[in-house]
């Protein structure tokens, strides 16, 4: 367990250090990430770790977005009181609290059974009533329901855009997004129009695994 003065240290470098180094400038997400213990998201064998400037391992090959990682997420989408959140993969549910420490509501799909009861127990730890986390497939048949969000974030990479996702999202919505194959891929937001029209823009480069049931592209042979 890491004791008080540690803690505000170790979060002060990360806000400093990591989040405002890598152009997360906006104050309400500085804020967020200064304000949520990151330390009770993170499994115990890595707490003296929690504010280090990687991905922490949760087991099963998946890791925790590193701080600036979900900091650049956060900061992009920018959730708004009445904005309701869907997240795909949940991971250990840090990023979840951070959506909801801004928007009205987050709903987190979590493939893993583990995942999904360990992020949901440790919202509760810090108070996070209303976000909800479902153990489902986002790939289900009517996993992602018929409704509307104006905010989305997939913390897995697709290798390439994917309608499924595309046409929850509300008008005046934001989607996040890596897409891509190989060991660099770009992080994308997607806005959509009150037309309907979706507008693409490019964020950052980044590694992310592929989100889980990702359809895999197809290879070609000559």
């Amino acid at each position: 367990m890491l004791n008080t003065m540690h803690t505000d240290t170790a979060r002060d470098q990360m806000v400093h250090q990591q989040l405002r180094a890598w152009h997360v400038l906006s104050q309400p997400v500085l804020d967020t990430f200064a304000r949520i213990p990151r330390e009770a998201f993170v499994p115990p064998a890595f707490r003296d770790v929690a504010y280090a400037d990687t991905g922490i391992p949760l087991g099963g090959g998946d890791h925790m977005l590193a701080p600036k990682i979900g900091g650049r997420i956060l900061q992009a989408v920018a959730p708004k009181p009445t904005d309701r959140v869907l997240e795909i993969g949940s991971g250990s549910g840090f990023l979840t609290a951070c959506l909801a420490a801004h928007a009205c509501s987050v709903r987190s799909l979590e493939i893993r059974a583990d995942l999904a009861q360990q992020a949901a127990a440790n919202l509760r730890t810090v108070g996070a009533r209303n976000a909800t986390v479902e153990h489902r497939d986002a790939y289900a048949r009517e996993a992602l329901g018929s409704g509307e969000y104006e905010v989305i974030v997939l913390t897995g990479s697709l290798p390439a855009r994917e309608a499924r996702f595309e046409e929850r999202l509300a008008p005046g919505g934001r989607l996040f997004v890596v897409l891509g194959t190989g060991t660099t891929l770009h992080a994308t937001l997607a806005e959509r129009g009150a037309d309907g029209t979706l507008q693409w823009s490019a964020l950052f480069e980044t590694a992310l695994k592929p989100l889980s049931g990702a359809p895999v592209p197809s290879s070609f042979s000559f």
